[in-house]
């Protein structure tokens, strides 16, 4: 059981690696045509407007280095904008940083599927990891058989993680929309830009669930056998 010259494999991952691949391209075609239309405000501004309005002066922001690399965290509090959404004025930059703020939004509303998933982050990224080898090593090995099992429980938290990622995301998004409009940020007439951009992303946390619940099913079928 060698995952990159199985065809079993590769034909049960087809559908989830194509839909990944349409949403990575949806996103960068997204955001390069966002990214030339102008806004009002930096990201930076508003996301700042946004968390002040709500209430969460003490949610820090800061700019941080990589491309894309915007998210919140909730430990320390700080929403964290890629350099280039940090300073730009683009639809692009504000629809990515409003996103940022709406988990910033959750957080202090305590939104139970963000603290499910907060919860979730440490086993899912040890089951990402660990739990595919020790089901191959327990399908490969008689004597390490007993790994299967546990190896594919520990898996199943990547999947219980993108699934509760889903609402989640989809829920920072509904609100970073309703903020952008009715805090003036962004006029409604322009809100195709955002929309484009956050949809596009939304796509690729489909394709993220897709992909761990294919790889579940993949790894329970290659252990039966």
């Amino acid at each position: 059981m060698l995952l990159g010259i199985d065809p079993l494999y590769w034909m049960m991952m087809a559908p989830a690696l194509l839909l990944a691949f349409w949403a990575q391209w949806r996103v960068k075609s997204a955001y390069a045509t966002a990214q030339q239309q102008p806004a009002p405000l930096s990201g930076a501004a508003a996301a700042r407007h946004i968390l002040d309005s709500a209430g969460l002066g003490d949610v820090l922001i800061e700019s941080t280095p990589g491309h894309m690399s915007d998210h919140y965290d909730p430990r320390d509090k700080v929403l964290r904008l890629s350099q280039e959404v940090y300073q730009s004025r683009s639809m692009a930059a504000v629809g990515i940083a409003a996103h940022e703020a709406g988990h910033a939004l959750q957080d202090a509303l305590n939104y139970a599927p963000l603290k499910i998933r907060n919860a979730a982050v440490p086993v899912a990224n040890f089951g990402s990891g660990v739990g595919i080898w020790m089901v191959i090593l327990g399908t490969i090995f008689s004597a390490l058989h007993f790994l299967i099992v546990p190896g594919i429980i520990l898996f199943g938290a990547v999947v219980f993680f993108q699934l509760v990622n889903l609402p989640v995301e989809f829920n920072a998004s509904s609100r970073a929309k309703a903020q952008l409009v009715s805090l003036g940020i962004v006029p409604q007439q322009d809100m195709g830009y955002v929309d484009n951009v956050l949809d596009a992303a939304a796509w690729t946390y489909v394709a993220a669930t897709l992909q761990a619940v294919l790889m579940l099913l993949y790894l329970v079928m290659r252990s039966r056998n």
